[in-house]
């Protein structure tokens, strides 16, 4: 990123925090880990004043102790020479500054990390997913019922704009009865398939909660289905994901194998570059956009694949998109259907199985000032 255009005297004058609370569409289920995710939802929010303008991001991991000692610092200072933030402000700062940055050179944060793949001037427009099917259907007692409700909620996403869906399977893991679990999850991707059609997309996550033969033994009973990746089958492992990708190659079915979200092996983009991992999905918030631009460089320079994972925070759904520009084989933004009160993110559109990012400026995301400087007041902090 270019910070030339970064004056000396723009400082940090304040940052504020606060958390602001929303709902998803529909509440969420299970799934092959943990229970019930449920319906609310909430996004720790901070606003940075620099030159009495004010970017608004997703923060984690900040005090106002770590916040007082950055005010009165100069924005030149927290980046390198490369333009890009250094490491120690990127959790906490990473969001608000792009934001700023962007508003201050009126241009979306995407026209500021673009890179050379990047046609200049056209929308940008995006591949995603639907990520909202849960485990909703354990309290059913019998498969069919269990498929047609999962295959209502698709159509739901489907009315909405998607047509790539990501489907939780591992119900045997933890949930259900093994072989009745593993089978009721094979019965629902075919019956979300064929909501989502020959065009669309089915992914599959198993949270872990399969081992090296279920997976084969769910692989195959999909065979016929338009299955593009399977997310954490099991934990990260060299010796059983090559076998499985050996497996896929003689039978000539060609699913990618996802890997990297929560506490990923540190050995996953080793073997990625080996061929053993295809996507990688480390999150977007933690590490976050900087780190991504930075691996996606690597993952480009080897032919493989990028799909940040977003579940649960509204902000990093959306800043997903912008990372697209920066990163050549970016996949898909995972799209967890959510409304946060304050924060209007409508300049954001799905239309068939694509969002498309608004050219506004910073990550075009217009936040109720009066609202936040009020939630900053009762329960934050400046």
């Amino acid at each position: 990123m270019n910070i030339t255009g970064i004056q000396s005297d723009w400082k940090v004058e304040k940052i504020e925090f606060a958390k602001l609370t929303g709902e998803r569409a529909r509440s969420a289920g299970a799934n092959g880990r943990i229970g019930i995710h449920g319906k609310s939802c909430t996004v720790d929010i901070a606003r940075i004043t620099i030159d009495g303008q004010t970017g608004y991001g997703s923060s984690i991991h900040m005090t106002p102790e770590w916040a007082q000692d950055i005010i009165g610092r100069r924005l030149f200072d927290l980046f390198d020479d490369r333009g890009r933030l250094l490491e120690a402000y990127r959790l906490q700062l990473e969001y608000p500054v792009l934001d700023w940055l962007g508003k201050r050179q009126d241009k979306p944060v995407y026209d500021l990390v673009s890179g050379v793949h990047m046609e200049r001037g056209v929308p940008l427009v995006v591949p995603c997913y639907d990520t909202s099917l849960y485990f909703d259907d354990l309290h059913l007692p019998d498969e069919r019922s269990a498929v047609a409700l999962m295959q209502e909620e698709a159509m739901q996403g489907y009315a909405k704009g998607q047509r790539h869906f990501k489907i939780k399977v591992g119900r045997g893991g933890r949930h259900m009865p093994l072989w009745e679990g593993t089978k009721r999850d094979i019965a629902i991707v075919r019956g979300i398939s064929e909501v989502a059609g020959p065009t669309g997309k089915i992914m599959i996550d198993a949270n872990n909660a399969y081992n090296l033969n279920l997976t084969k033994e769910v692989l195959a009973a999909l065979a016929d289905v338009n299955l593009y990746w399977l997310e954490e089958a099991f934990h990260e492992d060299d010796a059983l994901y090559e076998d499985l990708k050996e497996w896929l190659r003689q039978r000539g079915q060609n699913v990618l194998i996802a890997d990297g979200e929560g506490l990923a092996s540190p050995h996953l983009i080793e073997w990625a570059t080996r061929g053993l991992v295809d996507v990688l999905q480390y999150d977007i918030i933690r590490p976050g956009f900087t780190h991504w631009m930075e691996l996606g460089e690597k993952l480009d320079a080897h032919g493989l694949r990028t799909a940040p994972h977003c579940y649960g925070n509204a902000y990093g759904i959306y800043a997903s998109g912008h990372l697209s520009a920066a990163v050549r084989n970016f996949e898909f933004v995972e799209y967890d259907d959510i409304t946060i009160e304050g924060m209007d993110a409508s300049g954001y559109r799905i239309e068939n199985g694509e969002i498309l990012i608004p050219a506004t400026p910073g990550f075009g995301i217009v936040f109720d000032e009066e609202l936040v400087t009020n939630l900053i007041k009762r329960s934050g902090w400046s």
